[in-house]
């Protein structure tokens, strides 16, 4: 695969490049239409055992909305929200559940967009946070869909649901619905597969920067690429991104309070945690892993969907610069990162009929952590 890389240029879907590609790993990549006849060949040449999942890729794209046109729908938890609808959301539920939901702006993206965070819960007093974000990686449509639909359980089941009503009396929740805001933009107007945010600091004539690669963790060590025209382009420096300076600089002046981190990406149906920059175990690793496993149990109780959990370096790649690794060093000692559905036949196109059903399982996984941070974490 490395070799075919070298000769013809793949848009590598997972993992997210080339020199992340081992033995016996199963890899998924995009090809364009004129090449896919050479690359089928080079495959071939190689013994390389292979299966088309895509013919046509725009199909994909047409059928991830289920055959609907999107340009004129409504807003809806199980369909795939562009982000003025997202935007409108956030200040609507401010604006419906007063008490319980606020908007705040941390910051602008490159392309001065504001960024909101939905503040939730009940405390004005605030000693026990968690903090969730959404859509750091444009393609990853299904996980902007996971905080929105956090955000609606939340809200609508405060006052009949006792569990959690619970929580939010006694927990504050900072959702960040999408990180990415410039790139998802891009990636509903101009490329589905785009990845990285907008900015064009290298002065190359490629634009992006993986903000999973910008945070000050071991910064451009490990898979970290220099190389601004790489889907994994780490930044010009740690925290060069303008989004992820808002993010850090929230999360730093509530410090006190932040007790966990979940980050939410797709594909591959893993729940992962520290470290990605090294294969060394983090210090309560075994607390991690119970908390993984746990988790992952009660997802699968509702349709049977498996999981695979542990280190993100030992069970996906080794990377550094990541939010979940920053986020541990900075004192969460229970950060998380979750690649939701499926395992690759959609890869980043999941349709739209797998919205709700994604979503269910996955608030079932959230749900396990949460009570556990609710009960045993001070």
């Amino acid at each position: 695969i490395k070799n075919v890389a070298r000769i013809v240029k793949l848009d590598f879907w997972h993992p997210d490049s080339a020199h992340l590609v081992g033995a016996q790993m199963k890899v998924d990549f995009h090809v364009r239409a004129e090449q896919s006849k050479f690359v089928q060949i080079l495959l071939e040449h190689y013994g390389m055992q292979y299966k088309i999942l895509f013919q046509n890729l725009q199909e994909g794209i047409e059928k991830q909305f289920d055959g609907e046109k999107h340009i004129a729908r409504r807003y809806t938890y199980t369909k795939y929200n562009s982000w003025n609808k997202i935007s409108a959301w956030t200040a609507r539920m401010a604006k419906r559940y007063p008490k319980l939901v606020s908007r705040i702006q941390i910051g602008a993206t490159f392309e001065n967009r504001p960024i909101y965070l939905l503040k939730v819960g009940k405390q004005t007093n605030i000693k026990k946070a968690i903090f969730m974000d959404c859509g750091i990686h444009a393609r990853e449509w299904i996980s902007p869909a996971f905080c929105q639909w956090f955000v609606k359980e939340a809200t609508e089941n405060y006052g009949n649901d006792k569990t959690m009503t619970n929580l939010l009396n006694s927990m504050t929740f900072y959702v960040l619905p999408v990180f990415n805001i410039d790139g998802y933009i891009w990636s509903w107007k101009e490329d589905r597969m785009w990845r990285k945010n907008r900015s064009n600091s290298s002065r190359s004539e490629c634009f992006g920067t993986d903000l999973n690669r910008n945070f000050d963790i071991k910064w451009g060590t490990i898979d970290n690429d220099k190389d601004p025209c790489s889907e994994i382009y780490c930044g010009s420096a740690a925290e060069s991104e303008k989004e992820t300076k808002a993010v850090t600089a929230f999360i730093r002046d509530n410090l006190q309070s932040i007790k966990a981190y979940l980050s939410f990406h797709s594909f591959s149906q893993m729940l992962l945690y520290p470290y990605g920059y090294t294969y060394h175990l983090a210090p309560n690793h075994k607390k991690l892993d119970r908390i993984a496993q746990s988790a992952v149990k009660a997802l699968s109780s509702l349709y049977n969907t498996t999981y695979r959990y542990g280190p993100i370096a030992s069970t996906i790649y080794p990377c550094s610069g990541t939010s979940a690794d920053w986020t541990y060093e900075e004192g969460m000692k229970y950060s998380f990162a979750f690649e939701l559905q499926d395992t690759g036949d959609y890869g980043f196109l999941l349709p739209e009929s797998l919205i709700k059903p994604t979503c269910k399982e996955t608030m079932l996984a959230v749900k396990t952590i949460i009570n556990f941070i609710h009960s045993y974490v001070s």
